[in-house]
Parts: structure tokens; C-alpha cells; sequence
């Protein structure tokens, strides 16, 4: 008699940016796909680059200090826009597919890449910027969270494409 492993429960962190009008609803939308395809949770995530972690209360929320000495104090629970959140729950519904929001503080890679280690998620998904001056700023000095999570842990990193050029075209940060 051999004994069977239990069951592995399948989930998906997805990264979001906090701002729906910085992302498209694309990264959820094909989020809900890969969830249908695996049988998957989706776990939703904002991450606030302004602030760090000082602890994870029992429910799972996030307290956290501004990154600026200047400006703490006091500590803040992350939460998740009332209305972004409201926004993805209305993609979400209809699918029937179980989910999580959460609002995390820190670096975005390394948050999402902790947060994927502890729930033991089957892969990352994350999209990748809208065009402009100040994403192609904000990524050269900082990076791309895809690029830091495809090299910094060992999960799956599912890159959902925004805003694709055509091969004969020059990249954003290309141009000028």
C-alpha cells in the first residue's frame, strides 16, 4: 500500500498596479484564463513601493512605515483601493473563480515573490508597464518587477503583455 501526497490546491499571485488607470483590466483578464485553465486560485496583489513591512497581522493584512523618516508617524494597515477593489471584484464575479486581495508594502518583486513562497503558488503574473516617459524612468532606475522576479526566485513568472509593438517597430525606450 503506497500512500497518495494530498492534493496540491493551485493559486496564482497576481501583481497589479494599485492605479486602474495605469494597468488595463488585461492582466486580470487573462489572469481569470490561466486560473480557468489550472483550476486555480487567483491571489490579487498591490504592492506600495512608498512603504515597508514592519509586520503581517494574523489576518493576513500588512502594517506597515513610510519609507521616508520625515513622514512616520504612525504605522498604516495597507488596504486595497475601495474602488480598484471594486473594479476587480466586478471582472471576478461573473467567473465564479475563488480569490484573494491583498495589499502589500515593500519592493514589488520581492513582495510578490514572498508572498508566492508562502502560499506555495504554482506561478506569478504579472503585466508588463504602459508606455511613457515617467514607466520608462521609473524602470531604469528601479527595473522591471518581471525581469526582478524572473531572476530572483523560482517560480514561474507569466508576463502578460500590455501594449505589444510590431517587430518592425522600435520599443518605447528605443525611440528619441
Amino acid at each position: 500500500m503506497t500512500d497518495t501526497p494530498a492534493p496540491h490546491h493551485s493559486s496564482l499571485v497576481v501583481g497589479l498596479v494599485k492605479d486602474k488607470d495605469q494597468q488595463p483590466d488585461d492582466v486580470v483578464l487573462q489572469a481569470i484564463v490561466f486560473a480557468q485553465k489550472f483550476d486555480a486560485e487567483l491571489i490579487i496583489a498591490t504592492v506600495d513601493p512608498t512603504h515597508y513591512e514592519v509586520r503581517k497581522n494574523p489576518d493576513g493584512s500588512v502594517v506597515a512605515w513610510d519609507i521616508d523618516p520625515d513622514l512616520q508617524d504612525e504605522e498604516v494597515t495597507e488596504q486595497f483601493d475601495a474602488g480598484f477593489a471594486a473594479h476587480v471584484q466586478s471582472l471576478l464575479e461573473p467567473t465564479g473563480i475563488t480569490y484573494s486581495l491583498r495589499a502589500l508594502a515593500g519592493e514589488p518583486a520581492h513582495e510578490l515573490a514572498k508572498v508566492a513562497h508562502e502560499l506555495d503558488s504554482d506561478a506569478i503574473i504579472v503585466g508588463t508597464r504602459k508606455p511613457g516617459l515617467r514607466t520608462s524612468a521609473h524602470e531604469f532606475f528601479t527595473g522591471s518587477v518581471a525581469v526582478h522576479l524572473a531572476h530572483r526566485q523560482h517560480r514561474p513568472v507569466i508576463v502578460i503583455p500590455l501594449n505589444p509593438v510590431a517587430h518592425d517597430e522600435k520599443l518605447p525606450w528605443e525611440e528619441g
